[in-house]
């Protein structure tokens, strides 16, 4: 299919989006992509729905997450693709980091009561719905509260590393989550690497079987863009792209289709991971 593009980088209302699973491929379609993948944090919840919703509106739901991890004092996030998303082990590694969050959310929320801000953990735990606890349902909390001006207002004045409801994730390092994306069949990826700033870790990486690296993501210089490109072609890495898109957003985040890859990105990753699976 010529010209055909592909985002693989979305989350739904199973982790921390705005659209559901249904909806994020609905609007995937209606702009006219060839495939998506929902890549979800920590859970896998959302793509029995995605999936059958592409197979009904005639779209490549590639079924795929997103694992947050942390090396010193940097985040580096792993995306996962053509995982065997029903696989027991995997579900199990995923619990634990669920279970994390939960503890986390629930700290954050008493080091805001603290300070005199009265959300609830309860409160955090309706606009996360069914999905595990992330940052971005806390900062909705404090918005609704009308402790903050907006969500991005929460996150710069409580939420991010040294202000003062920050609580460091349950440590799990990128080594770790390539393998456990690895021993889930899938392909992992260095999800938009310029956010790390450590280049050095991509060869490191590869040793824990890193097959993939955002090459494509919004808002950042082309400049960036032609750096991972050539970074990609010089390690053999597959280049993929995504708009790292939360559904519609009115606090300025990226809307689905902001970035993208070419199609070819997603043969590629599906016969990597079937090679994989082969071994």
């Amino acid at each position: 299919m010529e010209n055909a593009r592909a985002d693989l980088h979305l989350h739904t209302t199973a982790s921390d989006g705005r659209l559901t699973p249904a909806q994020v491929v609905e609007e995937a379609v209606r702009i006219g992509l060839a495939a998506i993948a929902i890549s979800d944090h920590d859970t896998v919840a959302g793509i029995e729905e995605a999936v059958s919703a592409g197979n009904r509106l005639g779209i490549e739901v590639v079924p795929a997450i997103e694992i947050n991890t942390d090396i010193g004092a940097v985040e580096a996030h792993i995306l996962g693709y053509f995982i065997d998303w029903k696989s027991e082990k995997l579900g199990k590694e995923l619990q634990k980091l669920r279970n994390g969050r939960f503890e986390r959310g629930k700290k954050i929320v008493e080091k805001l009561r603290a300070l005199g801000i009265p959300i609830t953990l309860e409160q955090v735990l309706a606009i996360a719905g069914t999905g595990p606890i992330c940052r971005p349902h806390i900062a909705r909390a404090l918005y609704e509260a009308g402790a903050v001006e907006s969500p991005s207002d929460a996150f710069s004045r409580f939420l991010v590393r040294g202000a003062p409801a920050y609580v460091e994730r349950t440590k799990l390092s990128p080594y770790d989550a390539v393998s456990i994306i690895v021993d889930a069949g899938g392909v992992a990826g260095f999800a938009h690497p310029a956010h790390t700033g450590h280049d050095e870790l991509i060869p490191l990486l590869m040793k824990s079987g890193l097959g993939a690296i955002e090459v494509f993501y919004p808002n950042q210089p082309s400049e960036t863009t032609l750096h991972y490109q050539a970074l990609a072609r010089k390690y053999g890495l597959i280049a993929t792209g995504g708009s790292d898109a939360h559904g519609t957003d009115a606090e300025g985040g990226t809307s689905i289709g902001a970035a993208t890859a070419d199609i070819r990105a997603v043969e590629q990753l599906r016969e990597a991971a079937y090679l994989r699976r082969s071994k």
